[in-house]
């Protein structure tokens, strides 16, 4: 399990006119099954995306298809981890 860090590397009226493209782009992955969250950080710097994939490289892929990384637009930190302990319902997350 993977959280991405997305932090804008220039100013937010030149973020938006990639928004609708960075949306279709994050629901290829939710349907895929890579993303399992997503949303704006506050304030409104970036975003995080909670993702899981085979490898952090197979991540590195994915993420380079979105259009903030096509535009150089934006910086992406990703931090795995391993969920011990979730809350009911999010068992899944564990395996």
């Amino acid at each position: 399990m993977f959280v991405v860090s997305i932090s804008y590397t220039i100013d937010l009226s030149e973020v938006d006119p990639h928004i609708d493209a960075h949306i279709i782009f994050l629901e290829k992955y939710y349907a895929a099954g890579n993303f399992i969250a997503s949303g704006r950080k506050v304030p409104r710097t970036g975003g995080v995306i909670l993702a899981q994939a085979e490898s952090k490289t197979v991540l590195e892929h994915i993420l380079q298809e979105d259009p903030f990384a096509k535009a150089n637009i934006a910086e992406y930190e990703i931090t795995e981890f391993i969920p011990t302990k979730v809350a009911e319902g999010l068992e899944a997350l564990t395996r």
